[in-house]
Formats: structure tokens, C-alpha cells, sequence
């Protein structure tokens, strides 16, 4: 009988004991990330009296994919369309508690006569508190709803970002004998330049991939495909310098904006949670008994820097990010601990070979202390809130209670920090772009370019080619570098307000049109041996071409477009379904007009009635925008159509009209709508001009629900509110109508 591979003895055994004392831990309410670091305990070489693992080697493998695949977790539920709207608050909480902790780390480890670099991951280690133990205590203890829990998540959000970059900048730091300013300020602009180029494109053509093959896609072949997304990420990372899990972080951010983002999710839950038992059960196998007793009092003396760091620092930094002293402390007391990500510091450290091994086990056991002290800091939060404030002078409780008051929490800028911060994005992401674009032009087609015309005197040819190729692939970019923004709200407020904004206003086109002829500049000085002046007028010449081209124009619009379409995308799913309302409803608000939901219960005596012979418009006087139906959004729908048990519609009317028609609404099965990016609805004021078709035809004999399957929903007649378009209203010269329908049925419309 064939003998069975070691590996496989070692995951049996660590899936079994795994599997035991996770049940145990569970029993128990603790976090199930303990009990996969003491199974960890249980079955490595320094248990004697256990079964131990063999070949801790493909262990320590396996772990790492298991640190990949978190991180491509932790990538699929961030956003950074999330992070932009929580505003400055939550990340001056962040960075001064990263900054805080992070000095404190360095210097207990400088007190103990560490070595420089285990005093710097230590730091980093100290400074992420542990995402998973907090969400679980606040479930356990019921906090979850609660304000100050909410503040504390999306901090702990920022944190996992910034560990993510942490993980860069000490991989930059341990490479290099003596790191100075310049290599971190490097390693800084690149890692924003590979986030930023990778962020874009992948938001360009994955989801550009993933909606064509929409139809051929099941669960199994979803999940293949993102995992091998993730590890191609994870594979391209390491090749430009950084870790795999860095790879799969930005991988899993990118999917998170596709419409597949809540199923991938469901489908990468279990292998994230078999790979990631893995690594903390490896975690735990570091663990030595003879180092812990050795190290009894650094071990001491770091659960004390977390409780009261965390106590002081974090409660400050709250403050500091504009909330009272009260919810400060209850948010500072919550994140004194440390947890997954301090592992996988500590397990880069180790991989990197520039931290001694006793400081994995110290950090374990630093981790498994602060986690079973979690809620009692969060309970101890309020007593000692009561008890600082008999303490202190009503003077000073007001100055802390107030500091909020400092913060610049306002988000109303100024017209010129609005645009200038616009144009220095865009000029920031173009420019990446084309810079990216010349790199693989000048790495792979001009050597290639080469082979296929050899000889010298083919060279410049080649390099002709080159050139043009390039500058053309780039010139949508440089045109929108130069052009976007130069007729935004905020530019034409400028140039009118005053005669004074004119040649500021021109100075930041110029700037952006020598930064775009930088490129070209660039290009020829490498592909030519032409002079400057030669070059420069290159340069004037194709940029005027690139900026007066229709084609370029068209063609840098349409990016944009499908980049903006691409990015939308899972908003607009959840408008389709119905999880969020159109965008269009805050415009009918100011009109007195509402769009509500209702659903059809399964009993009820309309269902697979039509919508005519229930003639809910004549008896409520109220409009049905949307049928929503098994992931299906029918717009418009007609007098034939029939409502079912389970369908979702979607009405709008007036506040007294909606409440009438309260119990209208449900669900039903069918097949996954597969277009429904062409679904959002819109609404659209038409003015019937002398020459239009509709004048002197009544709303009926008009077509505008048959023919362009749109909806009148109101008109103008000077009043506050819309008036309501009777069938039989003809229309006259000058009304003003107001139209709800998808935009391709508005454009033919109008």
C-alpha cells in the first residue's frame, strides 16, 4: 500500500485539532482566531507530549497562501469610494494612533536592548489593532448599532490600509543597510504610482472582462476566475518589488467595485477560511514555552504599552478627529489589543530574516493576553470616563468635550481648492498612465519593433514607428490631462467672478500642457537624435494636433466614460435591485413627488392581475416607475403587464397618494438581468418647442409611453408643484414636460 505524502499527515492532523478546539473556543464565546493559534501550540515540535507536524516547511507555504487570500478578503469588502466619504476625521484618528503606538513600540523595544530592526517591526506590530477580535467583542456585547463603534470600524479600516503600506515600507526598510530619507520617500511614490496605475486599469478592463463573459459565468468557474485574478496580481507584485499579499489586497479592491463583488465574496469565504486556519495555526506553532518564560516581563511590559497606549493615544485621537471625551474613550479603550495583521508583520519579518526569533512567540503571546482583556477594556471605558471626569475640573472636561470644535470637520471648500485639487488629480492619474504606456512601449514593442526590421539602417525606422505608436496611445490621456476641468462649474465660476482669476485660471492650463509636451518631449529625445528646437516644435505640434483632434476628443471621452460606467457599477446594481434608490429622487423631492417601494405579499388579490385592470393610476392617482422581478428591472411598464407574489415596484406620487397605496408591492423568480447597466432610470425636463411633433397631440395619441416606452410624469405650470398629464391633455407650444425612462429612450425622445 502506497505510503501517504507527509503534507498530507501534517493538514490532517492540524485540520483535526484545528477543528476540536475551535469547537471548544466557540463553546466558550471566545474568537476563533485564538483557538487556531493554541491548535497552532497544540501540534508543534515544542508540545512533547502531542503529535507534532513533520514538514513545517510546506506548513509555512500554505500559511502564506492563507495571508494572501486574506488579504484578498479584506480587498473585497474595502471600497475606495468609502474611504473618500468618511472624510478627514477617521484618518487623523488613524494616523495619530498608527504614529503614537508605533513610538511607543520602538521605544520598549529600545529599553529592552533590542536590535534596531526588531524595535521597527515591533512598532508596526503594536500599532494595528485587530479588526476581527473588535467586530467580534462588539457583537458579543451588543455594541455593534452603537456610534462609537461605527467610528472605531472605519479606523479600523484605515488601519488595515495602512498595514498594507506598513508591509511595503518595512520590506523597503529591511532591504537596505542604511535607509535614509530618499529611499523612503522612493519607496513611497512607488508604491502610489503601481496603486494608482493598477487601481485604474483594473478598474477599466476588469470589469470590462468580467460583463462580457457575464452569460458563460457560473459559481465554479467565478471563483476560478477571481482566484486567478488574485494570484496573477500576487504574481505581478512580487515581480516590480513588492509582497503577494500586497498583490492581492489591491486585486481584491478592485473586484470590489464589479457587480460580481458580493458573489465572489460568498464563493472565496471558504478557501479564505481554510488557508487562513493554516496560517494562524502556524502563528501558534512558533509559539516556544522556554522563550515565553524567558521573556516573561517584555511580554508583561507590551500588554501594559497596549492597554494604556491605546487608553491615552487612541482616546486622543479620537478627540483629535473632533469627538467628545466620552465617545473618545469608549473608541480608545475598544482597540487595545493587537492581532491577525501583527502576525503577518511579524511573519514578514521572520521571511525577511531581519527580526529575531524570539519576537514572534513575545507578539503571540502579547496577542492572546490583549484579546481575552478586550471586553473588559471596552466595559472599563464608561466607569473610567465617570471617574476621570470627578477628577478633573469642570474647566477642563469642557476643553476636551470641545476640541471637536477645532477640527475642520467641514467639507465646503472653496471654488479654487475644489478645482486645483480636480486638476492635480487627473494631471497625477494621466500622467501615470502615459508614463506606464511609455514604459511597456519602450520594454517590450521597441526591442520587438527591432527584430522584425533588422539592420542599422532600419533603426530609425523602427524607432519612428515606435514614436508614433506611442504618442498615439498616450494622446487620449495627455489630451484629457490638458483639457478636463477647463469647463467645469468651478472654472466658469472662476473666470466669471472676476477679471483678477483670468491669468491664474490660463496659468493652469499652460502648466498641464508643458507637463503633457514633457511626454512628448521625452519620447522624441529618446527615439531621436534631433535637436531642441526640432523637438520642441514636435512637441508644440503634436499636442496642438492631439488637442484639436475630434477623434482623440471622442476617443478620450469614451474612456472615461466606460471608466466612470465601470467604477458605478455596483451602485447601479443595487439600484436595479432595488437596495438603493435612483439618483433621480432627489430632484422629484423638491417637487413634492416621492418614489417609494412596496411589495406584493404572497397573498395577495392583485397578483397576476394587470396593471390596467387594476387602474391604480385613476384610483390613487399614482405613477408605477419600475417593476422589480427576480434580479429584473422592468422600466415603464404598460397596461398589459401583470404583477406577481414576490414582485418589488417601484411608485411614485405625492406623500398622501403613497400612504393610500401603502400594501402594493412584491417579488417573484426570474432569470438574471444581464444588461442591467442600461437600466438606470432618469428624469428629464422637455420643452415642446413650435416644431415638434407633439404639438396639438394629446398625451395618448403622443407615443411617448408606446413608441419611446418613457413616462410623463408632470408639468409645468407655474405652480409649486408639477401638475399631473391627464391622457387626453394636448399638447401646446412651450410646455414644459417632465419625462422619467432610460436614457436612450430620453435621447430619442428629445
Amino acid at each position: 500500500m502506497a505510503e501517504l505524502p507527509t503534507i498530507i499527515k501534517d493538514l490532517a492532523l492540524i485540520l483535526v485539532v484545528a477543528g476540536v478546539v475551535t469547537l471548544i473556543f466557540k463553546k466558550l464565546k471566545q474568537p476563533l482566531v485564538l483557538g487556531y493559534v493554541v491548535a497552532g501550540f497544540m501540534v508543534s515540535p515544542h508540545m512533547p507530549y502531542t503529535m507534532s507536524v513533520v514538514d513545517t516547511e510546506n506548513i509555512h507555504t500554505w500559511a502564506d497562501i492563507g495571508v494572501m487570500f486574506l488579504l484578498f478578503s479584506l480587498g473585497l469588502d474595502f471600497s475606495f469610494k468609502k474611504i473618500l466619504k468618511m472624510g478627514a476625521s477617521p484618518i487623523i484618528a488613524t494616523c495619530t494612533i498608527v504614529f503614537c503606538m508605533m513610538m511607543l513600540g520602538i521605544m520598549v523595544g529600545h529599553a529592552f536592548g533590542w536590535a534596531k530592526m526588531d524595535c521597527i517591526f515591533l512598532g508596526g506590530m503594536l500599532a494595528m489593532s485587530s479588526t476581527t477580535i473588535i467586530y467580534k467583542a462588539f457583537d458579543d456585547l451588543g455594541l455593534r448599532q452603537q456610534h462609537f463603534a461605527g467610528l472605531v470600524m472605519s479606523v479600523l479600516i484605515l488601519e488595515d490600509i495602512l498595514a498594507i503600506v506598513m508591509m511595503v515600507m518595512l520590506a523597503a526598510i529591511a532591504s537596505g543597510n542604511n535607509p535614509d530619507g530618499g529611499q523612503m520617500l522612493g519607496s513611497v511614490v512607488k508604491i502610489g504610482f503601481f496603486l494608482v496605475l493598477w487601481f485604474v486599469v483594473g478598474i477599466f478592463a476588469i470589469p470590462l472582462f468580467l460583463r462580457r463573459v457575464r452569460k458563460l459565468m457560473n459559481s465554479e468557474v467565478l471563483l476560478i476566475v477571481s482566484l486567478g485574478l488574485c494570484c496573477a496580481m500576487a504574481v505581478l507584485s512580487t515581480s516590480v518589488g513588492f509582497s503577494s499579499a500586497f498583490g492581492a489586497f489591491v486585486m481584491g479592491s478592485i473586484l470590489a467595485e464589479t457587480i460580481e463583488a458580493e458573489k465572489i465574496i460568498k464563493l472565496v469565504e471558504p478557501v479564505k477560511n481554510l488557508f487562513g486556519a493554516i496560517f494562524f495555526v502556524s502563528v501558534g506553532m512558533l509559539v516556544d514555552p522556554n522563550i515565553l518564560i524567558a521573556y516573561a516581563l517584555p511580554i508583561v511590559a507590551l500588554v501594559m504599552t497596549i492597554l494604556l497606549g491605546q487608553a491615552v493615544f487612541g482616546s486622543l485621537g479620537f478627540m483629535l478627529a473632533g469627538e467628545s471625551l466620552k465617545s473618545a474613550m469608549k473608541c480608545g479603550f475598544s482597540m487595545a489589543q493587537i492581532g491577525e495583521f501583527s502576525f503577518i508583520i511579524a511573519s514578514l519579518g521572520l521571511s525577511l530574516g531581519v527580526i529575531g526569533d524570539f519576537l514572534y512567540p513575545v507578539v503571540v503571546a502579547v496577542s492572546v493576553i490583549t484579546t481575552f482583556l478586550t471586553p473588559y477594556m471596552i466595559r472599563f471605558a464608561t466607569p473610567a470616563y465617570n471617574h476621570l471626569e470627578q477628577h478633573l475640573s469642570p474647566k477642563w472636561v469642557r476643553s476636551l468635550n470641545h476640541l471637536s470644535m477645532s477640527h475642520p470637520n467641514s467639507t465646503e471648500h472653496g471654488l479654487w481648492h475644489k478645482l486645483l485639487i480636480q486638476m492635480a488629480s487627473n494631471t497625477l492619474i494621466y500622467s501615470i498612465l502615459s508614463a506606464a504606456v511609455i514604459a511597456l512601449m519602450f520594454t517590450f514593442f521597441l526591442p520587438f519593433i527591432h527584430q522584425v526590421l533588422p539592420g542599422k539602417e532600419m533603426l530609425w525606422y523602427g524607432n519612428a514607428i515606435t514614436g508614433v505608436a506611442t504618442v498615439l496611445l498616450i494622446s487620449p490621456f495627455l489630451r484629457a490631462m490638458v483639457m478636463k476641468k477647463n469647463h467645469s462649474e468651478e472654472f466658469k465660476a472662476l473666470w466669471r467672478e472676476s477679471n483678477i482669476n483670468h491669468l491664474p485660471l490660463i496659468f493652469t492650463i499652460l502648466v498641464r500642457m508643458v507637463i503633457a509636451m514633457g511626454f512628448i518631449f521625452y519620447i522624441c529625445h529618446h527615439l531621436s537624435h534631433f535637436s531642441r528646437a526640432i523637438i520642441i516644435t514636435i512637441g508644440i505640434v503634436a499636442l496642438m494636433t492631439i488637442i484639436f483632434s475630434r477623434w482623440i476628443k471622442h476617443r478620450s471621452i469614451k474612456l472615461e466614460r466606460l471608466f466612470i460606467l465601470n467604477l458605478r457599477s455596483r451602485d447601479i446594481e443595487a439600484q436595479v435591485h432595488g437596495h438603493k434608490r435612483p439618483l433621480y429622487e432627489g430632484r422629484l423631492l423638491d417637487r413634492d413627488i416621492h418614489i417609494a417601494d412596496f411589495e406584493i405579499p404572497t397573498d395577495s388579490q392583485w397578483s397576476g392581475m394587470t396593471l390596467r385592470e387594476l387602474n391604480l393610476g385613476k384610483k390613487y392617482g399614482i405613477h408605477v416607475s419600475s417593476i422589480l422581478r427576480a434580479g429584473r428591472r422592468f422600466n415603464i411598464p404598460d397596461g398589459n403587464d401583470r404583477i406577481f407574489p414576490g414582485d418589488t415596484l417601484q411608485v411614485i406620487g405625492s406623500d398622501d397618494q403613497l400612504t393610500t397605496f401603502k400594501h402594493a408591492l412584491e417579488e417573484a423568480l426570474f432569470e438574471e438581468d444581464y444588461e442591467l447597466e442600461k437600466r438606470e432610470m432618469k428624469l428629464r425636463s422637455i420643452v415642446i418647442s413650435g416644431n415638434s411633433p407633439f404639438v396639438g397631440l394629446t398625451l395618448q395619441e403622443s407615443g411617448i409611453r408606446d413608441q419611446f416606452n418613457c413616462m410623463v410624469v408632470g408639468i409645468e405650470e407655474g405652480k409649486e408643484n408639477l401638475s399631473l398629464v391627464k391622457p387626453s391633455y394636448r399638447f401646446e407650444k412651450g410646455d414644459i414636460i417632465w419625462v422619467v425612462g432610460e436614457e436612450d429612450n430620453l435621447n430619442k425622445l428629445k
